[in-house]
């Protein structure tokens, strides 16, 4: 019997060379030093390679070479180490959290770790409050830490995975950065250049601060390091680790409170730079799928921590090679590293599996019509309530004969003057609420997900993008073209958000609803940054524009500004009324529209058209308020069931209740200080969206 003949060799050109770690580290290390090479050689200051080189290898003692010794060590260096010293900690904190989450949406961000540390920072500014490095930084820590432990409370009720988590976070991110909104607005004085400071920037006075978090970041690293070989066992699941002899609670709980102080570090250091604990590990983990060796955490840890650090130092190269260097100063790096985390977030939401679209909780619970015209009378009861109350309170409390008299034009300057400013912003308020009411019942039903909402599927968000891009670069505009920019901008971000979850290169067929929240997540993050960039480049001294804005707040509203959303509302709401049928199929499933001659697709083009002219009127009279298109739609539906010809006007009723009577405690509660309307309904509504997902844990 012969011997079989040997496998003919490959040839040397068909053999691809094999990556191996020392590869990756090696050219990760050499392009980060062609970053940071290039980094120093940015700036306003003409300083070349020639006077760098001098600087660092005296030769002469020139004027030329103490120019490049005063910006190398003054402004340079200590932006590239702030950018090194962050990208590392986060990195680092990110691979963490994604470990021992076993999620690929962990990150400082998606917990409202960033969030925390931000708002707990602003609030000791904004009592006018000088803390040193270091307690400013267990300030943050703390800060970051609960709600980091909120979010992981409300997210571990239920089994719906990483959509759940992102979800719960963005929902708790959203309260806090309202939160932090309303501080930069009230404490203007004391809290002047945190605007900016907040999307993350590295520019730095000096190394103190530097020089400062970098033995606290070491220590970090050193405590990570030391987890590793914990890590890899608790991706064997928790009950190997245990059988192993894992401690699973205290390892996690250890890990989770490691993560928060290097993420705290970074915010102290330069703000919350967004979404760099998501980039790296993510790109860090497909190396490792590629390279043998690169999956353990020994190996894992230390290459997210270089590719945090590549990716700050990336976007701060990036974007002073973009803008004019005089601008570059005030433009947050968070920015760039915020566009590229929400490329990134979306990629992953798209890989997310489909599974069975489901309505379960877009339907109420069914009631009678006495229910329903029960109802409509303690509604209408308390919307006159409403509407009177923000007539009478305020800075000054006014009686109601005053307002009989200022109604027949027989009232004192005071009275006059007090009522002809309420009126319209009380107005504003029923009918921003209204508009924002119905447009999240629409958005729910399109998208048959009771989590949905006009603020996380980037609609407002894109709206916000249109209106302030064109009031600060055409001042002076009219109330109509910038609703046409709010309009346009708005329906362009959900289309997009829509066709990213549906189209090619999506995980599963259909519509997902889950996958169609974590893209509007993404999408509305790029949003929020694009927002800050037009506001920082174009307008920078008239930051507080863009914050009453994105809190939300009917301050110094008038009637003009009113009218587009009243129009709106008044051609809008009886159109949705007469095809509340079709909204009804819409809302259950993709064959029984089909089965019952319903064009889904353009029935949802339709519907999310109405949506988005309703959002955007909505923000030109009430800005980007938050929560109310998830809060009212929801309560509507439990009031009068799950049929949208019952359940749309009592949305819109509640949605004007609750904006007006938020209005109305902002501008009582700490008179004559005056608070958006946006942190009480974020307030309201970020509890509710919590107890939406502990509900919704036994069928996610």
């Amino acid at each position: 019997m012969t011997a079989p003949a040997p496998a003919p060799a490959r040839p040397l050109s068909a053999r691809k060379p094999r990556l191996t770690a020392s590869v990756v580290f090696l050219t990760g290390l050499v392009a980060l030093l062609v970053l940071s090479a290039v980094h120093l050689l940015q700036g306003t200051s003409h300083v070349g390679l020639g006077e760098l080189l001098r600087a660092v290898f005296p030769g002469t003692d020139d004027d030329a070479r103490g120019q490049a010794v005063a910006v190398l060590v003054a402004s340079r260096l200590p932006r590239l180490a702030a950018a090194l010293l962050v990208g590392l900690a986060l990195g680092f904190a990110g691979c963490v959290l994604q470990s021992v989450a076993r999620n690929p949406l962990t990150s400082p961000d998606t917990l409202a770790v960033n969030a925390g540390a931000y708002v707990s920072v602003v609030g000791v500014a904004a009592f006018g409050i000088s803390l040193p490095f270091y307690v400013n930084g267990i300030v943050a820590f703390i800060g970051g830490l609960a709600a980091a432990g909120l979010v992981l409370l409300v997210a571990r009720s239920s089994s719906g995975g990483a959509a759940r988590l992102v979800l719960a976070g963005s929902a708790i991110a959203l309260a806090l950065t309202a939160l932090t909104s309303v501080l930069l607005m009230l404490f203007q004085e004391r809290t002047a250049g945190l605007y900016g400071w907040g999307s993350g920037t590295t520019v730095q006075s000096g190394l103190r601060q530097v020089s400062l978090a970098a033995p606290v970041i070491a220590v970090g690293i050193a405590a990570t390091l030391l987890l590793a070989h914990r890590l890899d066992v608790l991706g064997l699941g928790d009950d190997h680790a245990r059988v192993l002899g894992i401690d699973v609670r205290r390892t996690r709980t250890f890990a989770v409170v490691v993560a928060v102080l290097l993420s705290a570090v970074a915010v102290t250091v330069a703000g919350p730079i967004g979404f760099v604990g998501l980039c790296a590990p993510v790109i860090a983990r497909l190396l490792a799928s590629r390279v043998p060796g690169l999956g353990k955490h020994p190996l894992l840890l230390p290459l997210s921590g270089l590719t945090g650090a590549l990716v700050v130092v990336a976007a701060d190269v990036l974007l002073r090679a973009l803008v004019p260097a005089d601008k570059a100063v005030s433009v947050p790096t968070g920015v760039v590293t915020t566009l590229a985390g929400a490329t990134v977030l979306v990629w992953l939401a798209r890989r997310q599996p489909s599974g069975t679209p489901s309505a379960r909780g877009t339907h109420g619970t069914v009631r009678s019509r006495r229910w329903v015209a029960g109802t409509g009378v303690v509604l209408a009861v308390a919307l006159v309530a409403a509407v009177i109350a923000a007539l009478l309170l305020g800075d000054r409390i006014v009686l109601l004969g005053d307002v009989l008299n200022w109604l027949r034009g027989v009232s004192g300057t005071e009275v006059s003057f007090a009522l002809d400013l309420r009126w319209p912003r009380m107005l504003a308020a029923l009918l921003g609420g209204a508009a924002l009411a119905v447009a999240g019942a629409l958005v729910q039903a399109i998208c048959r997900n009771p989590l949905a909402e006009p603020s996380l599927l980037g609609v407002t968000p894109g709206a916000s993008v249109g209106a302030i891009s064109v009031v600060l670069l055409v001042p002076g505009i009219g109330i109509w073209p910038m609703m046409g920019a709010a309009t346009v901008a708005a329906f362009a971000t959900f289309a997009l958000v829509h066709w990213l979850a549906t189209g090619r290169g999506s995980s599963g067929r259909g519509l997902s609803s889950d996958r169609l929240v974590l893209v509007g997540i993404g999408v509305s993050a790029g949003a929020q940054a694009i927002t800050t960039l037009v506001v920082v480049v174009t307008s920078p001294w008239n930051a507080h524009l863009a914050l009453t804005w994105l809190a939300g707040s009917t301050y110094g509203r008038e009637f003009n500004q009113v009218l587009p959303v009243l129009l709106c509302l008044v051609i809008a709401l009886p159109i949705a009324l007469s095809s509340a049928r079709t909204l009804d199929l819409v809302s259950l499933d993709e064959d029984v529209p089909r089965v019952l001659g319903v064009s889904l697709d353009r029935s949802r083009l339709a519907f999310a058209a109405l949506a988005a002219v309703l959002t955007a009127a909505a923000a030109c009279a009430v800005g980007a308020l938050g929560f109310v298109g998830l809060v009212a739609p929801h309560a509507a539906r439990a009031l009068a069931g799950s049929r949208h010809s019952r359940s749309l006007p009592v949305a819109a009723a509640l949605g004007a209740v609750l904006v007006c009577v938020a209005d109305t405690l902002g501008r009582t509660v700490l008179a004559p200080t005056q608070i958006a309307a946006g942190l009480v309904t974020a307030l309201i509504g970020a509890p509710y969206f919590g107890w939406l997902l502990w509900r919704s844990r036994a069928s996610a």
